[in-house]
């Protein structure tokens, strides 16, 4: 294990406006002339559409626009599947579909528009039971699936949307010779993003070219979206994300800035969307989905996993989106790092009448983790085992194979078992009304293209320009660090250009917690190459071999003659232009033999994999089923940490957003599919008066095949064990796990009184 040099904390630049309520976001924008949007969306979760008259919505005075289907062209798009429209023409198949779109002059005016356009409809029975709409008889929620464009490894069949299979070895056969079975089923609420910040989008035409200032955590892919479904190219397309007041995933994907584009295009004038808080609950294709989980894994009398078979079910909502992976993600997250001889997991992907699940923080993980991380305590508990012991025996380290063949260079799992369990006093005697869990999970790193240029300023100062994106992440942040240590310069020295799709270079966006992990090293390239221009000016301008130079604190040196120097602003304000730039080579997963596997998206294998444990205290109040999570100890295995504060901060609201999902967070639905609680008052997020102590040690591996200096993402992996975690303090204080996820009081006390497991 290689220990990372210690750097000067850097503080995010963009921090005090926003505490001091400066910034300006999406929603504060205003140009003149600006009209306001409204959406009229579905009626009903599943219905056929009769008819759409908007007459009485464009007489009422003040109404610029009204838009149909039949108003943008007639593109279908999508993720892994093309399979929606932006305006529902055939069917609505969940309440945010969206029929039409209004443009008026003042939200209010926009809003009475939009609730006089008569939609006629056949309504049809809501296909709400994502497990039985697997089912061969089953109603479909997509009639035409067949024709879709789609990823021919999917699976893609009838309300099946896409089938992954982790396979290795021959489970049935090595389950038969296990000396232990131990079979569990769960399942887990779908939840929300929950962002503070409303979502919001201005657009505003300038000829054949939009410009579009949306609150997106994807840029790039807004105008790929926007280029794609209104039919123009790319280069007609300008995204610019000001402030973003959080995302969480649920601003990932292209989506509404469309609409807002069309509106604007079809007045002529600047169009301005902001959600209601209820219309952020309910409209976004973006939230956790809901899963069933199924496990079986057989086991020596020594602790050895032997087999695991696993059958996993997910709601996916009534569109694919960006998440076509989702069931190849569950299913490694079902097998979670450890070593097991034979592994047979199908998870399957299935559509519904509800809101479509999207790339919420880790998506798959909690939920997959959770019921992992408590089948293993009840496989301990068989075993006459010890939870951490188990674990301890069987967690994948150096040389180890995973599930799916993978084998594993240097990698700090078990170090972070053993430093969570250091952390909160595992064994240590509790009161009676106390108990300690222990979680661990896994996230991969993604090996995507990344682009930056580093320009120097004629005052010695830097300039980074990037297409990489900020969600209050605080990643960006970390690039200025990387240029200044390529530079011998200081961090503050360098401003950031992002966040705007004509400037830098293409971008993923800020999800799979992948900026700095791909972007770094991207800054890195372009900051060397600077340096390599400072080496070649300086050694002209003092005389002497480039070897004999040192480049620190702003200063080109001689060696030896400390006297004898040119500062890095002298060479950048002597005329010559000093730019570099870089992309970085992209690192590729390793190949495992997949052949036995169904559904092969590029997952089989780990690329950089992040390891966590976490352990968790709680505390539980027998006559009410109210847990309080109590401590927290979070150790994570994610490489080289580029600025400790940024992330310690990535922890912290990871592991609060990991307590949420764990015991408050759900998104309830009717019969129809319709949700319950769409507003903060009924959708329990944690706050801060909800905040256990939380203590956090970073176990630091240079990681090869990473990111810069060995690095890996943070952003995720915090959020991944905290409900498995929890799950397992409780089930020690009421005698059996809650096998429904979140762990609500309700269903605490049920457990504690002997009722029925659900």
């Amino acid at each position: 294990m290689t220990m990372a040099p210690e750097r000067t904390p850097f503080i995010r630049s963009d921090g005090k406006e926003k505490v001091t309520g400066a910034g300006r976001y999406t929603a504060d924008l205003n140009l003149t002339g600006q009209l306001h949007a409204k959406f009229r969306y579905a009626d009903h979760p599943h219905a056929r559409i009769l008819s759409i008259d908007t007459a009485a919505a464009r007489a009422l005075p003040g109404v610029f626009a009204v838009l149909t289907w039949e108003d943008v062209p007639d593109v279908l798009y999508g993720g892994s599947v093309n399979d929606r429209r932006l305006f529902a023409k055939e069917k609505v198949r969940w309440e945010g579909d969206i029929v039409a779109a209004v443009a008026a002059r003042t939200a209010d005016l926009a809003a009475e528009a939009a609730g006089l356009i008569d939609v006629r409809y056949e309504v049809l029975p809501p296909l709400t039971d994502f497990a039985a709409n697997a089912e061969a008889d089953a109603q479909l929620v997509h009639e035409a699936w067949a024709d879709y464009e789609a990823d021919e490894n999917l699976g893609l069949s009838g309300n099946i949307l896409g089938h992954s299979s982790i396979v290795k070895g021959d489970a049935d056969a090595a389950m038969a010779g296990a000396d232990v079975v131990v079979k569990s089923r769960y399942v887990a609420d779908a939840s929300q993003g929950a962002p503070i910040e409303p979502r919001a989008i201005v657009a505003d035409w300038q000829g054949d070219k939009v410009t579009v200032w949306s609150s997106t955590q994807v840029p790039f892919a807004a105008r790929s979206g926007i280029a794609h479904t209104l039919n123009i190219p790319e280069s007609q397309v300008r995204i610019i994300v000001p402030l973003l007041g959080g995302g969480f995933g649920s601003k990932c994907d292209f989506h509404f800035e469309a609409h807002v584009a069309a509106l604007a295009r079809a007045t002529r004038r600047p169009v301005k969307l902001v959600f209601s808080r209820r219309e952020e609950f309910l409209a976004p294709d973006h939230r956790r989905e809901g899963m069933i989980i199924e496990l079986e894994t057989g086991a020596s009398r020594d602790g050895r996993l032997v087999a695991r078979r696993g059958r996993l079910i997910l709601d996916k909502g009534a569109y694919c989106g960006e998440g076509g992976f989702f069931a190849q993600m569950a299913a490694m997250h079902a097998c979670g790092p450890y070593q097991i001889d034979a592994v047979n997991v199908d998870s399957y992907l299935n559509y519904s009448n509800q809101q479509p699940s999207g790339s919420i923080r880790a998506p798959t993980a909690p939920q997959a983790c959770w019921a992992l991380e408590q089948h293993m305590d009840e496989l301990a508990a068989a075993l006459e085992m010890d939870p951490a012991e188990l674990r301890r025996r069987t967690l994948i380290g150096e040389g180890d194979e995973g599930p799916a063949g993978q084998v594993f260079e240097e990698i700090g799992a078990k170090q972070t078992l053993e430093a969570a369990l250091d952390m909160i006093g595992y064994g240590r005697e509790l009161p009676e009304d106390e108990a300690i869990g222990v979680a661990c999970g896994w996230w991969p790193s993604f090996g995507v293209p990344s682009g930056a240029y580093v320009k120097l300023n004629r005052d010695g100062t830097g300039t980074i320009v990037t297409g990489a994106m900020e969600s209050g992440t605080g990643a960006v942040m970390g690039l200025p660090l990387l240029a200044a240590e390529a530079l011998g310069m200081k961090a503050e020295d360098f401003s950031i250009l992002y966040q705007d799709t004509d400037a830098g270079p293409w971008d993923m966006g800020s999800s799979g917690s992948q900026t700095t992990f791909n972007n770094g090293r991207a800054v890195v390239e372009a900051a060397t190459e600077v340096r390599e221009k400072l080496l070649d000016l300086a050694a002209d301008d003092l005389e002497v071999s480039r070897d004999d130079l040192v480049l620190a604190d702003g200063t080109l040196s001689v060696k030896g003659s400390p006297d004898s120097s040119v500062t890095i602003a002298t060479l950048a304000g002597s005329g010559e232009p000093i730019l570099g730039k870089g992309s970085g080579d992209v690192p590729e997963a390793p190949a495992v033999d997949a052949s036995g596997c169904v559904g092969r998206l590029g997952l089989e294998s780990f690329l950089a994999p992040q390891l966590i444990t976490q352990a968790a205290r709680v505390k539980l109040d027998r006559d009410t089923g109210v847990i309080r999570v109590l401590e927290v100890a979070a150790a994570h295995d994610s490489g080289v940490i580029v600025n400790r504060i940024g992330a310690d901060g990535q922890v912290y609201g990871g592991v609060l957003m990991g307590i949420g999902q764990a015991l408050s967070e759900a998104t309830w639905f009717d019969d129809e599919g319709r949700q319950l609680n769409p507003g903060l008052l009924d959708y329990k997020l944690q706050t801060a008066s909800d905040a256990p102590e939380i203590n956090i040690r970073w176990v630091e591996i240079d990681t090869p095949n990473a990111g810069p200096n060995g690095g890996k993402g943070v952003g995720e992996p915090p959020s991944v064990p905290t409900p498995g975690a929890i799950g397992n303090a409780i089930a020690k204080l009421v005698g059996r796990p809650i096998d429904r996820l979140p762990m609500t009081p309700e269903r605490v006390w049920e457990a504690i009184h002997g009722g029925p497991e659900e």
